[in-house]
């Protein structure tokens, strides 16, 4: 029996509940009337349980769903979607400035990066920070300098924190042989593709008739599966973001980010909203402002004449100052400034988030992101190694400060070789016209668009 994840609705329903928890609409009497009619709980690793529930289930759950939507949130005013609202909100955002593309080099670099600090984290993606120390201590590696490794990690640990599916074969130190296919890496190459058919003035259509021409659905999850499958129902953007999509303000969004930065060197407020046209297909609110944040840190990193904290600071002027994202990204770079050792920054991000939010949730894992480079100093080993010990969306938040800190690095040959040598100038893909390509070619048709009038 195939259980297709993400998109049944007695599973959508449990996470929706979670989010409307932390929208601030009461759910209370909604969940009472799921778990009086023996409505069941969402497997947390999955998105699918293992057995359907009877059809009566179903469609309460699908009412359900329409039913949180309708209830009225705590945070609408201070976490608009609309992007002139969120311009209003935002009347210290950077203005642009003249600026160069980024040297070929350095986009390379950054591609490098957000690929090197990606594979690093796969192997942990889905395993508990616990999981992640312990498999780490095991090997030697912690805190966590070099890819993971099965090597001297005994047998019955492996059994308890089994590495991600796949990841065994092609994501450890002993056997990576070129980057394997990830959505981390996918999602970006997408819209490199929608810049090279459509240009940096794309719109949310655009986005969506690209995916349905050339992203495999089987190849997304949680947001982009919903958003997906609402596009197949004849349901328009930015409707699709929104409709029976409990995921909105997860970290999809925040993927697919980089090249809006990389084309947009020198104007983070023009890179924030060309990620909000991308971004609004799946995503409302604090999942679109983590896209907005990475697409304005990138394009001030761009040219290359920022440090690292000059280019979060700029990534959090263009989101809403009083919205959920914003006090997240202020308290982890607080944190990562006063506090010494990094896994004491762990601490305490997952204290405020891990009981309330899903692992993949926009909000921790961009503070997470913001706390790596900043204690880091935006150096690229420490930046990727602090990410992912961080938990959470492992592969995500290492890819992301990898992408940060690989442009700052500027050339391919300021990261270090033992990291990027296993990767041998080659990676996989979902989409067929970037299927083996090498980091230095993505790095030449980034470029191109980043230098297109």
């Amino acid at each position: 029996m195939l259980r297709l994840t993400w998109v049944q609705p007695e599973d959508l329903l449990v996470h929706e509940l979670r989010q409307a928890r932390l929208d601030g609409r009461e759910p209370k009497a909604v969940e009472a009337r799921w778990r009086a009619a023996g409505g069941p709980e969402t497997p947390e690793r999955t998105g699918a349980r293992a057995h359907r529930v009877s059809r009566y289930l179903r469609l309460l759950a699908e009412d359900l769903l329409d039913e949180l939507a309708d209830l009225p949130g705590r945070f609408a005013e201070d976490e608009p979607t609309d992007l002139a609202r969120i311009r209003s909100l935002c009347p210290d955002r950077p203005a642009g400035w003249s600026a160069t593309a980024p040297d070929p080099r350095a986009l390379e670099a950054a591609w490098l990066g957000r690929a090197i600090g990606c594979l690093l984290g796969k192997p942990v993606a889905k395993l508990p920070l616990d999981g992640i120390r312990a498999l780490a201590s095991a090997a030697g590696n912690r805190p966590v300098t070099g890819y993971f490794t099965a090597k001297g990690v005994p047998g019955d640990l492996l059994a308890a924190h089994p590495w991600d599916r796949g990841c065994a074969a092609t994501c450890l130190a002993e056997n990576i042989d070129g980057m394997p296919a990830d959505d981390d890496l996918d999602h970006p190459l997408l819209n490199l593709l929608l810049l090279r058919r459509h240009g940096r003035h794309f719109g949310t259509d655009d986005v969506a008739r690209l995916w349905l021409d050339e992203l495999p659905p089987g190849r997304t999850a949680t947001a982009e599966r919903v958003a997906y499958r609402n596009l197949l129902c004849g349901i328009e953007p930015p409707h699709t973001a929104r409709h029976r999509n409990p995921f909105r303000e997860w970290t999809g969004a925040l993927v697919r980010a980089d090249p809006h930065g990389w084309t947009n060197p020198g104007d983070p407020a023009a890179a924030a909203g060309q990620a909000y046209r991308d971004a609004v297909l799946t995503h409302t609110a604090n999942g679109v402002y983590a896209a907005m944040f990475t697409a304005a840190v990138i394009a001030t990193a761009a040219p290359g004449t920022h440090d690292v904290h000059a280019c979060l600071r700029a990534g959090r002027a263009v989101i809403p100052p009083r919205s959920r994202l914003a006090a997240a990204v202020d308290h982890a770079v607080r944190l990562a400034r006063t506090t010494e050792d990094f896994e004491d920054v762990v601490d305490e991000l997952q204290s405020r988030y891990a009981a309330t939010h899903h692992r993949a949730h926009a909000v921790p894992n961009t503070a997470l992101i913001a706390a790596a480079l900043t204690h880091a100093d935006g150096d690229f080993a420490g930046s990727i190694c602090r990410a992912v010990s961080g938990g959470w969306a492992a592969d995500t938040a290492g890819a992301t400060a990898g992408s940060v800190a690989g442009l700052l690095a500027g050339t391919p040959g300021a990261l270090p070789e033992r990291w990027r040598a296993p990767l041998k100038n080659r990676l996989a893909s979902a989409l067929a016209e970037f299927d083996g390509c090498g980091f230095d070619t993505l790095a030449h048709l980034t470029h191109l668009e980043a230098t297109r009038p």
